[in-house]
């Protein structure tokens, strides 16, 4: 009995000394940034323009919320989204890549979406190399179930929402999936048929009940909630304010209640469902605004507020087919364009990051950036080296206050368009059906930010440098050819 307690007591010993070696270690690796640091939380908005915060000059939609994580953290002025459609914007946001090299360039090139291939390496497999658990929940849009882009595929422990994102258009769906099993929700759904252009995935509720967004948002408090006590990445890209194209007119801002915006005299001389939709929207991004002061609740109420990086984004600017009511919100800003251009307006989106004690309190930055910049950023927060070959430039220097390495330029392309901003010059030229010069645009930015006035004529010089950065950073994709590389018969 003697010797068994002797035993006993040395092998508490052992393991007391071997616990407190391992929290040295711990405390070491955590010093040379070898383990995770902060928590993250990316919370994206799905088609909201820059101009559709207050605190990027919004008067007439309330985002109290948002406002207030801007007066906490750094606002962008020239941040600027992967794409000006949603799935490559957000493959660019994955993976670090531009949508000249980006495996996805475009809404559903396959017929199924837009799958990430198995050789895509995304930032949550980076956080989850660096010990940080990860979620996806909301829409994602970058493979569906039986494909290699399902999110599980791609580095997330966990997800919940919608995959396909022409399925979620319907903010009342008949299911959403969490970790490939389907959960079914209480509304009842009429899809359009195979010859719709949604090829019978589009569509709208006849009875309501179970409204997308709120699930999302309760799932995502319950991640936090479950993961308090370890690193996590929680990815949130939301669904609103986008609007659902295959509902009856008046009923395509699908949202539970008007609120504050019930009785307001909006777009009073338009027609009656163009009002509606007006109120629907504004309500649609306070409610989204009324959610982040809920994560933001829960993260002080676990006392974790502090260690976590919360950052504010939306995938692209606003639908041009909403123009009536995103002109009578400004939504775009001062910028010309609206999502599938490659005008300011359908790429230049609102970023902000809170992140207490490192990031100056209502701090803002004019630091040109990109969705691919996201990536390298959270590599080095975690103490990781970010994948070789990507065009992404961490933007960590910026929030902490340090001098930044600038991008020698940033690059787009979208169908037959292709854009560079290069300082203060931005081009744009779209490639023709048939062999034959292409004229590209030229605008001066530091003095025409709505892209109005055409000056290539008078810079020839800068003309060429643009043309050589689109030659240099195009790379041919099958999938998502140039007409002009079509009419070449390019293999």
């Amino acid at each position: 009995m003697h010797n068994n307690k002797l035993l006993t007591l040395a092998l508490s010993v052992a393991l007391l000394l071997a616990g407190c070696a391992a929290q040295t270690q711990h405390g070491a690796r955590h010093a040379a940034g070898e383990i995770p640091g902060p928590n993250i939380v990316f919370i994206l908005a799905d088609d909201m323009g820059y101009g559709d915060l207050g605190c990027y000059g919004q008067g007439r939609i309330k985002t109290p919320h948002i406002d207030q994580l801007a007066r906490e953290g750094m606002r962008f002025l020239a941040h600027y989204a992967g794409s000006t459609v949603c799935a490559p914007s957000r493959c660019a946001l994955m993976t670090g890549m531009h949508t000249g090299h980006a495996s996805v360039r475009g809404n559903g090139a396959t017929g199924n979406g837009s799958p990430l291939p198995d050789s895509a390496l995304t930032v949550a497999e980076v956080m989850k190399r660096a010990g940080y658990a990860t979620a996806m929940i909301g829409k994602w849009g970058l493979g569906n179930d039986d494909t290699s882009g399902r999110p599980d595929r791609q580095g997330f422990d966990f997800y919940y929402g919608v995959l396909d994102q022409i399925l979620a258009h319907n903010f009342y769906p008949e299911f959403l999936l969490k970790n490939g099993r389907k959960e079914n929700l209480r509304n009842e759904v009429v899809y359009k048929d195979s010859t719709h252009w949604t090829k019978g995935k589009g569509s709208y509720a006849t009875k309501k009940v179970d409204y997308a967004h709120d699930l999302f948002i309760k799932e995502a408090i319950s991640f936090i909630d479950e993961n308090r006590s370890k690193p996590f990445f929680l990815y949130l890209p939301l669904t609103v304010p986008h609007n659902n194209g295959e509902a009856p007119v008046g009923e395509r801002q699908e949202v539970p209640e008007l609120g504050i915006y019930a009785n307001h005299p909006y777009l009073t001389e338009a027609s009656a469902a163009i009002q509606q939709e007006t109120r629907a929207y504004a309500a649609m991004v306070t409610r989204m605004d009324r959610d982040v002061g809920r994560i933001m609740e829960k993260l002080r109420s676990l006392k974790i507020d502090k260690n976590t990086i919360v950052i504010f984004a939306s995938d692209n600017g606003p639908m041009p087919y909403s123009h009536q009511f995103s002109a009578f919100f400004s939504s775009n800003a001062q910028f010309s364009g609206y999502k599938t251009d490659l005008l300011e307006g359908g790429i230049r989106v609102p970023l902000i990051v809170r992140w207490p004690g490192k990031v100056k309190a209502g701090s803002v930055s004019s630091h040109p950036s990109a969705f691919w910049d996201f990536l390298p950023t959270m590599a080095e927060i975690a103490g990781q080296k970010p994948p070789a070959g990507i065009d992404g430039i961490s933007y960590l220097p910026t929030l902490l206050g340090q001098p930044q390495t600038p991008h020698p330029h940033l690059y787009w392309e979208y169908e037959n368009q292709q854009a560079v901003r290069l300082g203060i010059w931005k081009g744009i030229r779209v490639h023709p059906t048939q062999i034959s010069p292409m004229k590209l645009r030229l605008y001066n930015l530091a003095e025409d930010i709505s892209e109005q006035v055409d000056v290539a004529d008078q810079f020839p010089d800068v003309v060429s440098q643009m043309q050589a950065i689109m030659e240099q950073e195009h790379v041919y994709s099958p999938l998502y050819p140039f007409k002009s590389e079509v009419s070449r018969n390019r293999p």
